[in-house]
């Protein structure tokens, strides 16, 4: 991994004054690692909706919010800690940044081990009250149980996610994510196309890349590397610990709150439209992980930018950055809602393109829901942005008000007004509901944090 990056231009570092093409190059790792991420989930449900059946895709669907929700700790550690550690290199302590560092790691494993027991004597009576069928059930108990082996790597590989960018590594963290991602690909057409292991294929196909994920990047910081963190000797720093936990709450209310919000949507679209309802969301919901991902691994590349800068009390350069990444948002938001409704037959075909009753669904739904891309990106950075400045409460605010408050009431409100559109179109108003709070936090704020 080292090698490849001794072959490429100049190192950018954490403390230059960023234009737009520099902007976009230091941040564009985050982008392509956070959307390889995403792969995990679609390709497992391309494979398996394809080779085993809607039943088996439709159990995947609701059984999966379980290890994300679970994995999202890592989110959590990773955006929490990494606003610290930044921080604290943006304060000249690199000695006290390693500490932390090492100890956040630390952290999340010990985090992952405890999880992965939880939720294995849990996933049962979970997939019960989620609603899955007698025919669905062995489904979700195969696919849960395999994926929980490796939530610990998971769970690492979020962490590494935002450590890696700030260590001034990010290609780093996207070979690594590239290579899990590809694994994935890879098994997954081994294992449940050639071989028809069905959905534990599948499953082990997406914890080997796990691994990969997690694995990768704790061997690079094990060996004498040039990044400006490392292992090294450390204390419990307790206050740091709950600091980066309350700093990254937001973060983990993002990816928990989405995992709650997923189990809501396929209730109320068993209720509504039954199993083709919920294979439908599912294939939605991964044109929204690949679509959003870019949204989420921009705020996780700018970040350390961020809080570096407000470290260092460059206030000029934290306008900068502010300014460049809302005209960027906007951008690829209109980018992406335009791609969403223009080719929404073209994706679901893909995935349910063997029912044209699912086809149609899944299609007149893609349509509805792309318009949120629109607005979501603004939302995900505004809540990133004060996540990297310290302010771990607004973060979370704008992600409670984004995901569990304005999206759970109005996927349980609309539908009684617009049918199975008010779910589609649930997202959409839940974002502009947040927006006019993300605003309005930005605007009463910018004098404290002088950007």
């Amino acid at each position: 991994m080292e090698s490849v990056l001794k072959k490429e231009k100049r190192k950018i570092g954490l403390g230059e004054h960023f234009t737009y093409g520099k902007l976009l190059r230091f941040a564009m790792p985050s982008v392509i690692m956070m959307v390889f991420t995403s792969i995990y989930g679609v390709v497992d449900g391309l494979f398996i909706s394809n080779f085993v059946g809607k039943t088996a895709f439709a159990a995947v669907n609701l059984i999966m919010p379980v290890p994300i929700a679970l994995g999202a700790v890592g989110f959590m550690v990773g955006a929490g800690g990494s606003a610290i550690v930044a921080k604290t290199l943006g304060e000249g302590d690199e000695k006290r940044a390693k500490e932390y560092f090492t100890m956040l790691v630390v952290f999340a494993v010990t985090l992952g081990v405890i999880l992965t027991a939880a939720g294995q004597l849990l996933l049962e009576p979970v997939a019960r009250a989620l609603g899955a069928t007698d025919d669905m059930m062995a489904h979700c108990m195969t696919y849960g149980r395999i994926l929980l082996v490796s939530l610990t790597f998971f769970l690492l590989q979020n962490v590494f996610q935002n450590l890696l960018v700030t260590a001034e590594k990010p290609k780093i963290g996207l070979a690594v994510i590239v290579a899990a991602g590809c694994t994935n690909i890879a098994l997954d057409a081994l294992f449940v196309a050639v071989f028809k292991w069905g959905v534990a294929g599948a499953a082990v196909a997406t914890a080997i890349s796990q691994l990969i994920g997690g694995g990768l990047p704790v061997i690079y910081f094990l060996r004498k590397n040039n990044s400006l963190l490392c292992f090294t000797k450390f204390g419990i720093h307790g206050k740091v610990l709950v600091k980066t936990c309350t700093n990254g709450s937001s973060e983990l209310m993002t990816n928990l709150s989405l995992s709650v919000l997923n189990m809501v949507y396929n209730a109320q679209l068993m209720q509504i439209a039954g199993e083709n309802g919920v294979a439908a969301y599912g294939a939605i919901m991964y044109l929204s992980f690949a679509f959003v991902s870019m949204f989420i691994g921009y705020s996780v590349g700018s970040a350390p930018l961020i809080s570096f800068n407000y470290g260092a009390q460059r206030h000029g350069e934290l306008k900068n950055l502010l300014k460049k990444s809302l005209v960027l948002t906007a951008c690829a938001g209109a980018a992406l809602a335009a791609i969403g409704i223009v080719f929404a037959p073209v994706v679901a075909g893909i995935f349910v393109g063997y029912d044209a009753d699912l086809l149609a669904l899944t299609s007149h739904g893609m349509r509805l829901y792309s318009i949120s891309f629109l607005l979501s990106g603004f939302n995900i950075f505004g809540s990133a942005f004060f996540t990297a400045l310290g302010n771990g409460l607004i973060s979370a605010l704008i992600s409670f008000f984004r995901t569990l408050l304005f999206q759970v009431g109005a996927v349980l409100l609309l539908p009684m007004i617009l049918g199975v559109n008010g779910i589609w179109f649930a997202v959409t108003a839940a974002e502009i509901l947040t927006l006019a709070f993300t605003v309005t936090f930005l605007l009463t704020h910018r004098k404290k944090y002088n950007y």
